[in-house]
């Protein structure tokens, strides 16, 4: 079954709506928070555990998939949805932004990216014809065009400069495409500066790709610079496509951003923060490792429906956290991704049902806190916080 977007129902109250991913593996209900699972696994967790937790799509990382087992050796033994146990739809990024995060290590020209590996230091040249060729290999469903990251903070000079090259890297990567079976997405930068994120949305809108994402962000802007550059940008991506915010964010962004109209999301932060022993909960987040939990009997979140919480205290999870045990990251890690996949459920449903408002009025007031909300919900939850 070919690639095919649809928007089943639009928010009456902001740029929200539900839709429906169709793939060769499956489908995805958007909006959807996608795991990352960076090396071909989503850190402590299996193939079913994700199914059980509700994940429709996951992430794969192209930059370390190439460096090691190496995409050749996963197209032999059957590609990627085979080699990892994933029968479901898997997206690939071109590793753009994990060459950006070497920093000295790379150097970025016209025909593409040299780097030096993190591994072993062996000597790399990534073009967009490369890019599209190891993902093709790899056989994700969605699969991503090479683009530079532009840092932050850059002039304006230099963010205009690297638009135009990710612009030009795109045309080749739309040109290189050969796997029809697999969807491409172009990527829209243009740091912080709204005129220019104008202007590479324009660029890369108009080779017609079949969704689009929004790159560039969480580099270390401020919150405020960040929601400012998604509300300009994602009403200039075709409604028909899918809009993708990559590597945001927190549970906060999600909701925002989903009001915003993007459909995609993916981030580290639910895997990683559960490894940490930051969990999120439906008021605010909690440190397991904090003395108060020590003999505390209760779940997690006494309102969330995972295994974690159903089955264990916050008394044991806190001592499996400062045994440094294996199992906490396990456990840690579906309770934080039930949440977040769960969040989305609710976002979805409340969609549905045309009530995303009274929803993030909830949201806000459960969590106690004063993100970005509309007037009603400010007001709502300045009086909580007196």
């Amino acid at each position: 079954m070919s690639f095919n977007f649809t928007v089943i129902k639009e928010d009456k109250n902001s740029s929200a709506r539900m839709g429906k991913i169709i793939t060769p593996h499956g489908e995805i209900n958007t909006p959807a928070f996608m795991p990352v699972g960076t090396q071909g696994t989503v850190k402590s967790l299996t193939p079913e555990d994700l199914e059980v937790l509700g994940a429709e799509i996951i992430l794969a990382n192209t930059y370390h998939l190439y460096l090691r087992p190496g995409h050749e050796l996963i197209t032999r033994l059957g590609g990627l949805h085979s080699f990892m146990h994933w029968n479901h739809p898997l997206l690939t990024d071109s590793g753009g932004f994990q060459i950006y995060s070497i920093g000295a290590l790379r150097k970025i020209k016209e025909e593409g990216v040299h780097f030096r590996s993190h591994l072993d230091g062996s000597f790399h040249l990534f073009t967009p014809e490369k890019a599209i060729e190891v993902q093709e290999a790899l056989g994700a469903d969605i699969i991503m065009c090479l683009d530079e990251c532009t840092p932050y903070p850059a002039t304006y000079d230099y963010t205009e400069q690297s638009l135009n090259l990710t612009t030009r890297w795109a045309q080749r990567c739309k040109k290189a495409h050969r796997k029809k079976d697999q969807a491409l997405f172009g990527i829209i930068q243009g740091g912080m500066y709204p005129q220019l994120r104008k202007l590479s949305a324009q660029q890369i809108v108009s080779f017609d790709f079949d969704g689009y994402a929004i790159g560039g962000l969480g580099v270390g802007e401020t919150k405020e610079m960040m929601h400012e550059i998604i509300a300009v940008t994602v009403p200039l991506i075709p409604a028909n496509k899918p809009r993708y915010l990559m590597g945001v964010g927190t549970p906060q962004d999600l909701l925002e951003c989903t009001r915003k109209g993007v459909d995609l999301f993916d981030c580290v932060m639910p895997t990683r923060h559960a490894r940490t022993g930051m969990l999120f909960t439906s008021f605010g987040s909690l440190v397991i490792k904090n003395a108060e939990y020590t003999d505390d009997p209760r779940p997690i979140d006494p309102e969330c429906g995972c295994y974690t919480c159903k089955y264990y205290s916050r008394a044991y999870l806190r001592h499996l956290f400062m045994a440094k045990e294996i199992l906490s990251a396990r456990l840690n890690t579906i309770h934080n991704l039930y949440y977040y996949l769960n969040l989305m459920k609710k976002i979805r449903e409340a969609i549905q049902k045309d009530s995303l408002e009274d929803y993030c009025y909830e949201f806000y007031e459960k969590q106690k806190t004063t993100f970005i909300t509309n007037e009603r919900t400010t007001r709502s939850l300045y009086l909580v916080n007196q």
